[in-house]
């Protein structure tokens, strides 16, 4: 295997419980009990229903569990299920800094491998930040999107090595995991582009699934392709050249100052929402001739250049439009699941408002990203008048983060779509002392709703 490989391995095999601080484990809870609260929100999604019928198709002597319905399938399709239902709201955590992605995409991985692994909660909490440290580190070497990648590189490493720590391999074969995790799974980012389809959701999920297949096919003395990294055809050959910057020994951080979101949309339309919000009160939505958002240029990519964003047929692409978030924004005071439904997409209030509003990158503001996300907004009035409001970040952003308590709630508001709030209330105090746990079983029995 190649130093790049070898060296990702060796630092895998150093991360220890013990050595990570009392804030990242504390960081780490709240990720965990965010992720759990997106996948409750998540239960009546299309999406939901359709991964939770496609697991039943599978079984296994060591099965592992679907957290919304408690049902066993394989290892591969729990983590593939769990990670689906984590993502499908859009509502998960975010990390970017050349380019970005979703690190609590890799959670499906890692619960599947803790549980046939038997893995202690303080093996889990470990585990689940090694892998943020190496999606999260991984984002901070290339951009991967303008290579025409997209962000499952970045989970199909930190999958496998994050349930190769689970299932305790040694350092070969946690390279060969990568090997097996990395040469054949490259994704394309034509997922986020014109019409955004379910596999937009779905994408981060599937890297879960291959990197829990890549260390077990590891685990069973499968050997990957040599070189994955730094090889002829390896991934500097496709992406170019970089340096990890991981070394054996170092404790991981980054789990704690990943950014979380409080609307079910793309991050880079939090900030701008916000901003909306910030103003919506100085006029009425009737009142306003045209508004103007400047943002940075990734934002403006993704969720501002591409015309269908301007007439979004699908609630995928609905939560990637600039124009459709801020509208919403205006109309309604808040940007929630309701704004996604057929119903909100077709409504006449929205299609009217959307032409009135245009979106530009702003060098300034692409200058100041990512340590921060600005946004600024101009609403010109019918009487000629303008409004200028702008912000840096987000509520949820590592440098604007959301309280224990303003995460807490998140859980319980999106718990209470699939439980009680007492059963909420467990999951809580479950999390909270999972690092006590000699099991990490009481997680699913106290998420499914039938435990009480």
């Amino acid at each position: 295997m190649d130093a790049t490989t070898e060296n990702l391995a060796k630092y895998a095999l150093s991360v220890n419980y013990d050595e990570i601080s009392a804030d990242v484990i504390a960081g780490a809870k709240l990720r965990i009990l965010d992720t759990l609260g997106c996948i409750a929100g998540a239960i009546d999604h299309p999406v939901s229903k359709s991964v939770c019928r496609m697991a039943r198709r599978y079984s296994m002597e060591t099965p592992a569990t679907i957290f919304a319905t408690g049902e066993k399938t394989s290892p591969e399709m729990a983590a593939f299920a769990n990670s689906v239902m984590l993502r499908v709201l859009d509502l998960s955590d975010s990390y970017r800094v050349k380019s970005g992605g979703h690190p609590s995409d890799l959670l499906g991985a890692s619960f599947a491998a803790a549980e046939i692994a038997d893995a202690t909660g303080k093996e889990l909490i470990a585990a689940i930040a090694l892998g943020y440290e190496v999606y999260c580190s991984f984002t901070e070497t290339i951009d991967v999107n303008t290579k025409g990648w997209d962000q499952p590189i970045y989970g199909i490493v930190a999958s496998a090595v994050s349930a190769g720590k689970l299932l305790r391999l040694d350092c070969e074969q946690l390279t060969h995991a990568i090997a097996l995790a990395l040469v054949p799974n490259m994704a394309t980012f034509q997922t986020r582009e014109g019409e955004l389809s379910a596999w937009k959701g779905c994408a981060g999920a599937n890297a879960a699934r291959n990197g829990l297949f890549a260390a077990l096919l590891a685990m069973e003395g499968f050997t990957g392709p040599e070189k994955p990294v730094e090889g002829k055809y390896g991934l500097w050959d496709v992406i170019g050249k970089f340096q990890w910057p991981l070394q054996p020994g170092e404790a991981p951080y980054r789990i704690a100052i990943t950014n979380l979101k409080a609307f079910p949309i793309c991050y880079q339309g939090q900030t701008a929402v916000w901003t909306a919000l910030g103003m919506r009160d100085r006029f009425s939505v009737d009142a306003i001739k045209n508004i103007h958002v400047d943002t940075y240029l990734k934002a403006f990519t993704m969720m501002g250049s591409d015309p269908n964003r301007w007439a979004p047929r699908t609630r995928e692409t609905a939560d990637h439009s600039m124009p459709y978030v801020v509208g919403t924004a205006f109309l309604y005071g808040d940007v929630g699941e309701a704004a996604f439904t057929d119903e909100a997409l077709q409504s006449p209030n929205i299609k009217a408002l959307m032409p009135r509003i245009t979106v530009a990158e702003d060098p300034a503001l692409t200058e100041a990203h990512p340590e921060q996300v600005p946004c600024r907004m101009t609403v010109t009035l019918n009487d000629g008048s303008k409004h200028v409001h702008e912000l840096p970040y987000p509520k949820g952003h590592a440098k604007h983060p959301m309280s224990a308590d303003e995460v807490t709630n998140k859980f319980h508001r999106l718990y209470a779509i699939y439980g009680s709030a007492a059963q909420a209330d467990r999951v809580i105090d479950t999390v909270n002392s999972l690092n006590c746990s000699k099991t990490i079983m009481p997680l699913f029995e106290t998420f499914h709703k039938s435990s009480i």
